[in-house]
């Protein structure tokens, strides 16, 4: 004030916090939440655990302070379920790295598959942005953001059918190498997003990442100037949307006690010919049999593999849908296509359990373990 400008550059203004039920806090309700108990915990750590400082600072990342908020006992317990479930997602990341450094094993962007150069460019658009939002001090949109990555796009979709590639192809095979490429881009990208809400974690992940990186520290790495392209949105989006339908569908099948794994199911899918969504998958259905060199697919872009299930097939008619086991006409599903679930063909292939016609029926010389898959077979072989 005595020079004539502001000693500050912005203010912040925030509610009061309040406990769980609204009221306000004081010793004589014996409603006060002390942070150094919640960091710390209390004398019995059973009824008082210790959340520690990430754990409370996710809480302050999720509230809108822009009125007043609401912590208790109970909200603490949500919040550390999340912070386990992020927490969980990250190690899965470093997980499926121990045998990856960039700069040998990295797949060029170009040569990626086309459902790894679509979740890269998410992650572009989902870091740009959390960028917006750390600059506007939207640190709940933040925390919204990250959620949506890890818990959704991440360990709902991406991960759950890259498990595939990571553990069934062969240490070598570029479905995996590619896989691994995008996986750790995604891990040094999140490690640098968290970093400012919860340091602690951030900084754990960063000194675990299975290679040798050039910062001594997270907090040395600066703001990520990686940025990759939007690709094919629509398209990937409508694909995630049908494979919601057939979870659904097989959900229901399995509490009917018809499958268990998804690796149990057929699927056949029904769209009008007509419709320009009708070409794309129908370049998406793989081979008859699970091949170690399809002709059809790439091995990754193929909805056997996106949807987890062992046959997938586009049908003429919608009879041919409704006469499976269990069906979800056109009008009753969210990507408005006909979803239908049978029993797969043929027998399950003990290494990645995945149903074909070839198991148990061989028919070549180099097809060795008859208990096997030709693709399996063939890593087996070649791995040892």
């Amino acid at each position: 004030a005595s020079q004539g400008v502001a000693p500050y550059k912005t203010v912040l203004t925030h509610g009061f916090v309040l406990d769980e039920k609204g009221f306000k806090m004081s010793k004589s309700l014996g409603n006060v939440l002390d942070p150094k108990e919640v960091i710390e915990g209390g004398s019995n750590q059973k009824e008082k655990p210790a959340y520690g400082a990430d754990t409370l600072r996710l809480w302050v990342s999720n509230v809108d302070y822009s009125g007043d908020v609401c912590v208790g006992e109970n909200i603490m317990k949500q919040m550390s379920e999340s912070y386990r479930k992020l927490r969980n997602t990250l190690r899965f990341l470093v997980g499926s790295l121990n045998d990856f450094t960039p700069d040998k094993d990295a797949v060029p962007y170009d040569k990626l598959p086309d459902i790894d150069k679509y979740m890269l460019g998410l992650l572009s658009n989902i870091v740009s942005e959390v960028e917006t939002a750390y600059n506007n001090y939207q640190f709940n949109r933040v925390n919204q953001l990250v959620t949506q990555l890890c818990n959704i796009d991440l360990s709902s979709f991406y991960l759950d059918i890259s498990k595939d590639r990571l553990y069934i192809s062969s240490k070598s095979d570029i479905r995996r190498k590619s896989c691994q490429t995008v996986i750790s881009i995604i891990m040094e990208q999140v490690a640098v997003v968290i970093a400012p809400l919860l340091p602690h974690l951030a900084e754990d992940l960063y000194q675990n990442f299975p290679y040798d990186v050039s910062k001594k520290s997270i907090f040395q790495f600066g703001w990520i100037d990686k940025k990759f392209p939007s690709y094919e949105n629509e398209k990937w989006e409508k694909i995630r949307s049908i494979r919601d339908d057939v979870n659904k569908c097989i959900e229901i099948a399995r509490q009917n006690k018809l499958i268990g794994a998804s690796q149990e199911a057929q699927v056949k899918l029904y769209i009008n010919k007509e419709d320009s969504f009708y070409n794309i998958l129908k370049q998406l259905i793989g081979d008859k049999y699970i091949l170690p060199n399809p002709i059809l697919t790439n091995n990754v872009d193929d909805l056997r593999f996106l949807f987890i299930t062992s046959q997938v097939t586009l049908v003429d008619s919608i009879e041919e849908v409704t006469s499976s086991d269990y069906s979800s006409l056109a009008t009753e599903t969210e990507s408005g296509i006909a979803v239908g679930i049978s029993k797969a063909l043929g027998k399950k292939c003990e290494r990645c359990w995945y149903y074909d016609l070839n198991v148990g029926d061989v028919k070549s010389e180099s097809h060795i373990h008859s208990d096997l898959c030709q693709r399996c077979n063939d890593v087996v072989i070649k791995d040892g």
